[in-house]
Order: structure tokens, then C-alpha cells, then sequence
């Protein structure tokens, strides 16, 4: 029965180290069980009916102490066979009578040593567990790292979504639609193409970084849910042009649209939508509304 419960916590153990790589060292791909947690965190926030501001913070933080949890219970469960035969307990610490707290030592042994706190009243004593405390101490350093690594990644590419949904704004108040519609306007094709560019990026870090997608934005000028429909009539209307380059510059600008709303299809429960179906459901998902070929600064629902 004991190598079940040391089965066990090394099974756990695994399945961490699993979700984690997936999550963070694996590009473009995400563990099953922080998909779990994301995603659940972003439907409570909702339930309030607001945009869920916080849902992306929270989310992460949510992740990274689902991880913990479970790696000090699997460690535990490592260690809980041996407890209290396989440490050494200093005078006054030892177990009750019965054995009433082995699971309790097996786990304050565990939380310790993740910490990386070191040994207090409890110390191993059976050669495997000299080796074992030092392994989950340095499992605990490497989940902090990561924890702090993968922080530092999602927030560049917040800051590069948030750019392009400014331009997009900007483009917008400027009233570049108008004169895309002018075939005697001398607007340079080079803006769709530099747009092509900066969605084909806000792309590749939604495909490596799909947990940007539960941070929302409460500006609606600088969210990007909110001005990919205009990016969308922006190639169609480009698309229309009478002059080649544009029309080329409109078709690079769909494609890159085109791929976005697959990831969005694919990874989001998007699937059977339309691009501007897939786009105009991602605006209210944010709790936004979709900008329009207007003049008008965009405006968005209000949260709670």
C-alpha cells in the first residue's frame, strides 16, 4: 500500500513538471491543467457581468498556486511512507503516540523544504530522502523562477497588443478609411502593410502566449478586441481599390486577419463563425463594442 501513496506523489509530481513545461518552455503550447484554471478564472470573473479586469492577474496568480499545491501534496505523498521512520526529529518534536501526525510531518516536511527554508525540528534521515529533500528544494527554486520568468514574458506582449490596437484607434480618428476610399488619395500602401506586420506579431504572441487573451483591456482605444473590426474594413475597403498596390497591401492585411481569427477559432470556442463573426464575438467577450468605419472615438460598455 505504501508504494501506491509513493506512486502517487511522484505521478503528481510528474504531471506538474508536465503542465509546466507545456505552459511556459513549450512555444505555442499550454498544459491541460493551467488551461483549466485560466480559463475558469476568466469565467467567474464574469459572472458579475463586468469585463473581468482583474481576471488575467488573478488567473496567473491562480496558476502558479495550483502548481505549488499540488507539487508540496505530491512530494508529500513521497514522503508519507517514511514518516516518521525516515527522519529525525529533534527533542520535543517527535510524532504522537499512534502516529496521529504523519500526515501532517509529511507535509510540513514538504512545504518546507519547496520554500527552501530548511530543516527545522524534522530532518531525513534514510538515504533516499537525502537525496529527494534536496531535489523538491530545487523543484521549489525552479517553480519560483519560472513563476517570475513567465510574468515577465505575458507583459511585452500586452504592451505590443495594446500599441497596435492603438494604431488601429489612431488610424481610425485620422480618418484613413475615408481616404482609402479615395482612389485619388495619395495614402501609401505601406500603412496596411505595417499593419499586416503588427497583427501577424499580435498573432504570434496570442499563439505563444494564449493566456494574453484574459487581459482584457478597460480603455477601449488601446484594446485590441475592439479595433479588429475596423482592420477588417479596412481590407475590404482596400481590397476594392482601383490601384494594385493597395489591393495587394488589402490582401496581405486580410491573410494576417484571417490567420488571427484561427487562433482565435481554434484555441477560444470561436469555431464555426465567420472572421467577422469570430471578431465581433471577441469584442464582447471583452465587453467592448466593436469599432465601426466611423469618425467617432470608440466607446465601450460600461463594466459592472
Amino acid at each position: 500500500m505504501h508504494w501506491l501513496t509513493a506512486a502517487a506523489g511522484a505521478a503528481l509530481v510528474l504531471f506538474v513538471l508536465r503542465d509546466i513545461f507545456h505552459t511556459v518552455g513549450h512555444p505555442e503550447g499550454q498544459g491541460s491543467l493551467s488551461r483549466f484554471v485560466l480559463s475558469t478564472t476568466w469565467r467567474l470573473s464574469r459572472l458579475r457581468g463586468g469585463r473581468g479586469r482583474l481576471a488575467g492577474p488573478l488567473a496567473l496568480l491562480a496558476v502558479i498556486l495550483v502548481w505549488g499545491t499540488l507539487a508540496v501534496v505530491g512530494w508529500a505523498l513521497l514522503y508519507w511512507p517514511s514518516v516518521p521512520t525516515g527522519f529525525v526529529y529533534a527533542t520535543g518534536s517527535g510524532p504522537s503516540p499512534g502516529g496521529t501526525n504523519r500526515i501532517l510531518d509529511a507535509l510540513y516536511i514538504s512545504m518546507v523544504t519547496m520554500s527552501t527554508l530548511g530543516f527545522g525540528d524534522i530532518a531525513p534521515a534514510a538515504g533516499w530522502l537525502r537525496i529527494a529533500n534536496p531535489l523538491e528544494a530545487f523543484f521549489g527554486f525552479a517553480l519560483l523562477t519560472v513563476a517570475v520568468s513567465w510574468v515577465l514574458q505575458i507583459y511585452p506582449a500586452l504592451n505590443r497588443r495594446r500599441v497596435l490596437a492603438i494604431r488601429l484607434s489612431s488610424l481610425r480618428r485620422a480618418s484613413v478609411l475615408v481616404r482609402l476610399r479615395d482612389d485619388n488619395s495619395a495614402l501609401p500602401p505601406g500603412v496596411l502593410e505595417r499593419l499586416s506586420t503588427d497583427i501577424i506579431q499580435a498573432l504570434v504572441d496570442l499563439s505563444e502566449y494564449s493566456e494574453t487573451y484574459y487581459f482584457p483591456d478597460a480603455d477601449p482605444n488601446s484594446s485590441l478586441a475592439a479595433s479588429l473590426p475596423y482592420a477588417v474594413e479596412l481590407a475590404r475597403v482596400g481590397a476594392a481599390s482601383s490601384r494594385s498596390d493597395m489591393r495587394l497591401a488589402a490582401n496581405l492585411l486580410t491573410c494576417a486577419l484571417e490567420d488571427f481569427a484561427g487562433v482565435l477559432k481554434d484555441r477560444f470556442r470561436y469555431s464555426g463563425l465567420t472572421m467577422s463573426e469570430v471578431f465581433a464575438a471577441y469584442a464582447a467577450e471583452h465587453g467592448n463594442v466593436p469599432a465601426d468605419g466611423g469618425n467617432h472615438q470608440l466607446s465601450g460598455h460600461q463594466g459592472e
